[in-house]
């Protein structure tokens, strides 16, 4: 049984993850009746709190927030309007370099990932985890870039709906493509073994 804190903190990480993840359309319709930087303001406290609560998932993608958040800081005292925007570019290049980093300090975060569900990962599973990592890094990358673009050039509308709704449908068609592979891969490998 659950205790009454520990619901109320699993409450408060689904309503702050749900407000990071939807942010771009939350800020389209929070900018009718805010200032910018108080938005801004409010995004960088829900990122910073789901890190203290030890929801950012691993320490690299938890700085890479971390990092995000600051770069926003900054983006605000300069354009606000533009920083908001820039959020998702900020967020896309931290996952990035996050990912990136892990490429030459093994394992690798899909490894990690994948370690939760498959804790003896075969050989061929760590190869194809790292194959996959660099393909997220590929993905971010075209991503952040398009987000930027979104940011610069598109309206607000064109921007939340690429940022709150289309980039994270890719994103989802990419993880369950690399689950489906990933089973195959593990089943191989377990019929491997098996003719040994």
């Amino acid at each position: 049984m659950t205790s009454p804190d520990r619901k109320s903190v699993n409450q408060l990480d689904l309503l702050l993850g749900a407000l990071a993840l939807f942010y771009p359309l939350i800020a389209l319709v929070a900018l009718r009746f805010l200032e910018p930087h108080w938005v801004a303001l409010v995004l960088g406290c829900v990122v910073v709190l789901r890190v203290a609560l030890g929801k950012g998932g691993p320490l690299a993608l938890s700085l890479a927030a971390l990092c995000a958040v600051g770069a926003m800081a900054l983006m605000t005292l300069h354009d606000s309007q533009l920083a908001l925007r820039l959020y998702p570019v900020f967020m896309g290049l931290a996952m990035l370099t996050a990912f990136a980093h892990s490429l030459f300090n093994p394992p690798s975060l899909i490894e990690i990932f994948a370690r939760m569900r498959e804790p003896d990962l075969p050989p061929e599973g760590v190869v194809h985890t790292r194959r996959v990592t660099f393909a997220w890094c590929v993905f971010l990358a075209c991503n952040a870039a398009v987000a930027l673009y979104t940011a610069i050039f598109s309206s607000l509308e064109v921007w939340a709906i690429y940022n709150g709704a289309v980039s994270y449908g890719l994103m989802g068609l990419m993880f369950f493509g690399e689950l489906l592979i990933r089973k195959t891969i593990m089943a191989r490998a377990d019929e491997g073994s098996a003719d040994r």
